[in-house]
């Protein structure tokens, strides 16, 4: 059993490494690659490898990299300003707190006029530099979302998906860690900067 989990752990922590030095950029290619180098088929889950991605991270980025998980949080909390009409949710790595080299700023919004949010951001400095309309299929219902491509006034990449609405306080599970993608309203995201701005929620 100790040998079982031992390989696994090693199976999670190479996957984890291929996605941070960026030879794999999927979960599951890096899972399968990382088990062919160990020559077993034990597969680790997703969550196992996300906290051994984490580590490693903060093996290699040390303390700057909080540095700049509490700046890219600052960051945020101006763009949801700006987008306060659209109920803001801060998802994401920086939602998280487990942010690597090339982590950008992820931020759910709700309006069922989305082509609004891109000027409201233009007034706040950022730059955009991408927009296009995504649709996937959830069990059975299909969904549409407008994703926003852009750059705060301090050069964080930043990513705005535009959902309806409707879909306004909709619980979404999160596929990487299994539980649910919570993430931080403004109020929220102003608690944490205030108490313990480099707060993880990873469990």
């Amino acid at each position: 059993m100790t040998d079982d989990f031992d390989l696994r752990h090693r199976v999670a922590r190479e996957a984890a490494a291929l996605l941070y030095f960026g030879v794999e950029k999927e979960y599951k290619q890096a899972k399968q690659k990382a088990a062919e180098t160990y020559g077993t088929h034990f597969l680790p889950s997703n969550l196992e490898v996300a906290l051994e991605l984490n580590n490693i991270a903060d093996e290699n980025e040390g303390a700057k990299r909080m540095e700049h998980l509490i700046q890219m949080r600052k960051e945020a909390l101006e763009v949801m300003k700006l987008l306060v009409a659209f109920c803001p949710v801060l998802i994401g790595s920086v939602w998280r707190g487990t942010i690597k080299q090339g982590s950008d700023i992820d931020i759910a919004v709700y309006s069922d006029e989305p082509e609004e949010i891109n000027k409201i951001l233009g007034t706040g400095g950022v730059k955009v530099s991408k927009i296009d309309w995504k649709t996937i299929n959830k069990g059975g219902e299909t969904l549409e979302s407008l994703h926003i491509h852009g750059e705060t006034v301090s050069k964080y990449e930043l990513e705005i998906v535009a959902r309806a609405r409707a879909e306004v306080g909709k619980k979404r599970k999160c596929e990487t860690f299994g539980d649910e993608l919570k993430g931080l309203s403004i109020k929220k995201l102003e608690r944490v900067l205030k108490t313990n701005p480099s707060q993880q929620f990873i469990f």
